[in-house]
């Protein structure tokens, strides 16, 4: 797994992975930026990556940044909904 970072020049979120393979792939969350809040476009896994877990654990990633950052994220992406509505520890974080 490669460290979660914030793209600020792409609006992108990301992280890296390892797939059973050994490559490392990239999820990602495409954001629009409204002061301090972050508007969750889209969050995109590698395919080789679908049902590792690694979607959730760089929204895991995503939410504790955005706590330490002071940001709000107001997700529009479907996945992004769910899973913070599955993850009520984080509502701190939700706009």
């Amino acid at each position: 797994m490669t460290a979660f970072r914030d793209v600020r020049a792409e609006q992108r979120f990301e992280q890296g992975f390892v797939d059973e393979d050994g490559q490392v792939r990239a999820v990602f969350a495409d954001y629009a930026v409204q002061g301090e809040t972050r508007v969750i476009l889209h969050v995109e896994a590698d395919p080789a990556l679908r049902g590792t877990g690694a979607a959730g654990q760089f929204m895991q990633a995503l939410s504790d940044h955005a706590r330490a950052e002071k940001l709000k994220l107001a997700p529009r992406c479907g996945y992004a909904v769910a899973w913070l509505k599955r993850h009520p520890e984080y509502g701190d974080v939700v706009a």
